[in-house]
This record gives C-alpha cells, sequence and structure tokens, in this order.
C-alpha cells in the first residue's frame, strides 16, 4: 500500500507491506524497522526501532489529527490510486455538502445561522462527546442551507447536522 501523508503541511510517501513478521515500512524511500499492532480503536501501538509509541487517531467531520503522546498533529492520507483522495476536483465543491455526527455527543453551540455565509474550515456546530468540545467545520465555501439540531440536541455518530451548500 503506498499513501501520501501530509504531516502539519509537510508532505510524506509512505510505503507500506504486510510481511510475515509484521509490517515492512519505508518513508519517502527508507526503510524503518518497526512493528505495528492496533491496539484498540483509534489507537495504534508502534515499535521503532525499539522505542515503543502510542499513536491516536482524531477524527471529526473535516479533520485528521494524530496524537503522539502530548503533541498533537493535523494530518491528511490520501492514496495516490483514488479518484477522491486527489485535490482540485469539481467533486469537492459540487451540490451541497452534509455535515456529520463523527461521534455521538451532545450539540452544545450553533454558531452560525441558515443562510449564513461560510468559508471552507470554518466552525458551524459545537458537538460535546466524553466532555471534549468539538467544532464541526464547513467542507467548502458556500452557504449554511439547513441546520437540522438544535442546542441540547442529542446526536449519534453519523446524524447529519447541518447542510452546506
Amino acid at each position: 500500500m503506498v499513501y501520501d501523508v501530509t504531516i502539519d503541511g509537510k508532505n510524506y510517501r509512505l510505503e507500506l507491506e504486510r510481511v510475515d513478521t509484521g509490517w515492512e515500512c519505508r518513508l519517502d524511500g527508507r526503510a524503518i524497522p518497526m512493528d505495528a499492532v492496533l491496539a484498540r480503536r483509534d489507537v495504534l501501538s508502534v515499535l521503532i526501532e525499539g522505542k515503543a509509541y502510542e499513536i491516536k487517531r482524531e477524527r471529526t467531520a473535516t479533520d485528521l489529527h494524530l496524537w503522539v503522546g502530548g503533541a498533537r498533529y493535523a494530518a491528511e492520507l490520501r492514496d495516490p490510486r483514488s479518484l477522491r483522495g486527489r485535490k482540485g476536483g469539481s467533486w469537492e465543491e459540487a451540490g451541497p455538502r452534509k455535515l456529520v455526527a463523527p461521534m455521538p455527543g451532545k450539540v452544545v453551540r450553533v454558531l452560525l445561522g441558515e443562510n449564513a455565509a461560510v468559508e471552507a474550515g470554518q466552525g458551524i456546530l459545537v458537538v460535546e462527546a466524553m466532555k471534549m468540545q468539538n467544532e464541526i467545520k464547513s467542507p467548502k465555501k458556500g452557504t449554511v442551507q439547513k441546520i437540522l439540531v438544535n442546542e441540547g440536541a442529542a446526536v449519534n455518530a453519523g446524524d447529519v447536522l447541518a447542510i452546506v451548500e
């Protein structure tokens, strides 16, 4: 498997191959001896050159972050074989986009109302889950067509919260 990875704005090429002893990893062409195991959902335990790391994945409707120890990194992962992973495609801007709840929680704030102009990445709602507040951001520039939840509403993972056109 080959991936283009961006960590805090820096691009890398990651090649992973399953072998009898675990995983073979190459980062920008350089072999990295490692072993990895999925400890639990969204948590990867990695052993690199004898040093152990716990990597936690934090996903929102529009962003991906990785936590390594106490450090948080913005991450983007693209499979170069996938059409969806390519930038600049017309699919990114075409038509209305639904904002969905990334996990069960409670809507604590509605930041923008219906018919409000919104920029890509601008916060529209705040959902609290497990005592953490997650800002649900617009996937594109446009107009908030519809807000489908009210403050205080309980939501499930995958529930549509708003529509941006």
